[in-house]
């Protein structure tokens, strides 16, 4: 019998990173702030979780400013799209299974 969580993405074992993704992937891009409050999140909890994510090339990370204060935006790359839908299919398909 083959391993039901070999094809898992280990980098979404994390919830949180699981619902950074699911934002990005249905939105073109998403402000560290939205990403805070629609997660309810301290800041040093999401930045953490973040930088696993561009880490991993999953998002492309955008600074600007926006009068006197920075804005920073994320939106999700090719490989990240990619690597978040073989992780949801992975899910389906272990959950066919069971």
């Amino acid at each position: 019998m083959k391993n039901p969580i070999a094809d898992l993405n280990k980098i979404f074992d994390s919830r949180i990173r699981l619902g950074v993704m699911s934002l990005l992937a249905v939105n073109e891009n998403v402000s560290f702030n939205e990403l805070k409050e629609m997660l309810a999140l301290t800041d040093g909890n999401l930045a953490s979780h973040l930088n696993t994510l561009e880490q991993a090339q999953y998002l492309n990370v955008n600074k600007a400013f926006v009068g006197r204060k920075t804005s920073t935006t994320y939106s999700i790359t090719a490989l990240g799209k990619q690597s978040f839908k073989m992780h949801l299919d992975a899910l389906e398909k272990m959950i066919r299974t069971i």
